[in-house]
């Protein structure tokens, strides 16, 4: 071959030497893998058995989705047992515990077991249909779950006598509309918890949220209204052709419809708008352990049903122009009187109750700012009744005419809870309505309801002719008046009556902000002041648990009751 040194000469070289001995394969094997590799052949086997067991406990499972049934505690079928007996000691001392399936199938469940077990335990519809699908449609089983839950056991609380609670309001932005509400339940410890207290005020703003709301539940509709929508859906056009029986079946069906968007339960929750309000209720009901009513709730829509007067503006400005001008001209005919010199000891005036009431009749103000003013101007109605406009108190009773459509829908809520007042106060426009002083009005007008319990209407108006001759018989009947003669009696009777409607009537209380003057004379004052008509509309009272009896048992008795003793 070529030199590596010089290309042009070769160099001989001997017989290429000998390859170095290698040893066997296996015997490479023995002396390199073993010896670096020791645990290889043991991870082998141990790959290989786990392997085989994710197949078996594969194929169980398989086994087990196709069956459907139940095999007791564990999963392990037939062919299973006599898998095991062939496997490795390591396999057969493991030991398959059953694995719980988190997808529900509510197609399968019957509506006959739905309905069944709804009855036993008054639980809402989803959630029955949810337990049986976790149980596989067992009835006992699902009413265990059910209590394990703590859903189940309302409709047994439902039973029992709810006096305590609270008496919650809300009105709405803008003070357009107000509700009031009592929702009871058993004992005051839960009364006072956060969870009872935001329930109640849910509720509250519920009714506001749902203005078709006008009952508690289906059970609360009137008779009256059931019938007359009967037959008025009955002369409807679609369903004279139709047969007598499915008539009468789409009838009843749209019926119930109308019922049901009355009813404050059938409603979807506010809070929660995949159940109703009756199911929030029996969640809460199991929640807290106690039963819970919604007894009542009164609604105002400010204006509701007072026609509003719509006149030409301009027209009514040169009106009321012309008037003042043509009084102008009048005042301007009569003859000045020279007024007296003033002197620092004023004579006390006497006044007579006739001018009193004369003037009162002219101006509207109270008796007792007639009789001052009277007295300041020495008995001259005309000059007392300059004196009263000049102090704003005049002209209430021209402006009492006046339509009354806007205002404000106040709340007074006692502290406790325990009772609560929702009040209407109208006046003539939105600006006023706005404004302080009318604003405080209205509040203080349902505190003044809050503070006498005996308050029933707002004005002697207001009373009921067949009351008013009820109170009037039984005060005839009476003995202290049976040795009177029959004028003096009739006299006195009619005193008496007087007195007792008076005691009722909102505008004759004394005011609690000042006693000098009653509920009405405070409002002829703020109409002179403000210059609009303003009216008191009406006003709804809740007292907690009015009316209602509450249970009184031993507690030791009860206690060892319930313990079997």
């Amino acid at each position: 071959r070529p030199c590596h040194l010089c290309p042009t000469t070769t160099q001989t070289l001997g017989p290429a030497p000998p390859p170095p001995s290698t040893p066997p394969l296996s015997v490479f094997r023995r002396s390199m893998v073993f010896a670096r590799f020791p645990l290889q052949r043991a991870e082998r086997q141990s790959m290989f058995l786990n392997v085989l067991l994710g197949i078996v406990f594969v194929c169980v499972l398989m086994l087990h989705g196709v069956g459907g049934g139940s095999h007791g505690t564990t999963l392990v079928s037939m062919p299973l047992r006599a898998m095991r007996s062939a496997a490795p000691p390591a396999f057969s001392s493991l030991s398959l515990r059953p694995v719980r399936r988190s997808v529900h199938v509510f197609a399968d469940i019957p509506a006959a077991a739905v309905k069944e077990l709804r009855e036993k335990t008054g639980v809402g519809m989803m959630q029955c249909k949810k337990a049986l699908a976790e149980v596989d449609g067992d009835i006992a089983k699902a009413e265990e779950y059910l209590r394990n839950k703590g859903i189940a056991g309302a409709q047994k609380k439902a039973g029992r006598i709810a006096a305590e609670g609270a008496v919650v309001s809300y009105v709405h932005a803008g003070s357009r509309l107000g509700v009031l509400m009592e929702v009871n339940c058993e004992t005051d410890f839960v009364a006072r918890g956060d969870a009872f207290k935001e329930l109640a005020e849910s509720l509250a703003m519920q009714v506001a949220a749902n203005p078709q709301v006008e009952y508690v539940s289906v059970d609360d509709v009137d008779p009256e209204f059931v019938k007359r929508e009967t037959e008025v859906i009955k002369g409807m056009e679609d369903l004279k052709s139709k047969p007598e029986n499915i008539r009468e079946q789409i009838t009843a069906g749209r019926v119930a419809k109308l019922v049901k968007e009355r009813a404050l339960l059938s409603q979807d929750y506010i809070m929660d708008p995949t159940k109703t309000v009756n199911d929030a209720l029996i969640e809460s009901i199991s929640k807290l352990g106690e039963n819970i009513k919604i007894r009542r709730f009164e609604k105002f829509q400010l204006g509701e049903g007072v026609e509003k007067k719509v006149g030409d503006l301009a027209k009514e400005v040169e009106e009321q122009t012309a008037a003042m001008q043509a009084e102008a001209a009048k005042k301007k005919e009569e003859p000045k009187v020279e007024a007296a010199a003033p002197t620092d000891d004023k004579p006390k005036v006497a006044v007579s109750p006739k001018m009193v009431k004369e003037l009162r009749d002219k101006t509207g103000a109270g008796m007792m700012d007639c009789k001052k003013a009277l007295a300041e101007t020495n008995n001259d109605v005309q000059a007392a009744e300059d004196f009263l406009r000049k102090k704003g108190i005049a002209g209430a009773a021209k402006k009492a005419g006046r339509t009354a459509a806007e205002g404000l829908i106040v709340q007074y809520i006692h502290p406790g809870a325990r009772m609560g007042v929702l009040l209407e106060l109208n006046c003539e426009t939105d600006f006023v309505a706005r404004g302080e002083k009318f604003t405080e009005l209205a509040n203080n007008l349902a505190m003044q309801v809050a503070a006498f319990p005996q308050v029933e209407i707002v004005s002697l108006d207001d009373v009921d002719p067949a009351d008013r001759e009820k109170e009037f018989e039984i005060e005839m009947n009476r003995e202290d008046l049976a040795n009177k003669p029959e004028n003096i009696r009739a006299q006195i009777v009619k005193g008496r009556v007087d007195k007792i409607f008076k005691e009722r009537a909102l505008l004759e209380q004394e005011y609690i902000m000042d006693n000098t003057k009653t509920v009405g004379e405070a409002i002829k004052q703020a109409i002179g002041q403000i210059g609009e008509n303003i009216v008191v509309r009406r006003f709804s009272k809740f007292k907690l648990g009015e009316g209602l009896e509450k249970k009184e048992d031993n507690f030791a008795e009860e206690v060892a009751a319930q313990m079997g003793g």
